[in-house]
């Protein structure tokens, strides 16, 4: 089993002791996003006027909709590599078929 690691993170002007299996890097690089997310919001508009709650809860919904929007993508990605691989497959098998009637003419 691996062994659990732990970092402090500076998450939103605050810092924090996390734990988990992944590399302190990996943790980081978390902090790093939700902070690059907080600071996308605090550039918009009338952010700032709003109450804490409300902030909170936009930075929630923007990180589920990056992670929503990522597996959609991973998705298409998905499958656009299976049709890829058919064709691969398609051309390969009429390549053989192809040498073969090449070679008993």
């Amino acid at each position: 089993m691996a062994e659990k690691n732990y970092t402090e993170v500076n998450l939103i002007g605050k810092t924090y002791k996390l734990g988990g299996y992944e590399e302190e890097s990996y943790l980081q690089h978390v902090a790093t996003y939700i902070n690059g997310k907080q600071a996308e919001l605090m550039r918009m508009q009338g952010f700032l006027r709003q109450k804490e709650d409300y902030r909170q809860m936009m930075l929630l919904l923007n990180v589920a909709d990056d992670y929503f929007k990522a597996t959609q993508q991973c998705e298409a990605l998905r499958a656009k590599q299976e049709e890829l691989e058919k064709t691969i497959y398609e051309l390969k098998h009429e390549l053989v078929s192809s040498r073969m009637r090449y070679e008993n003419e």
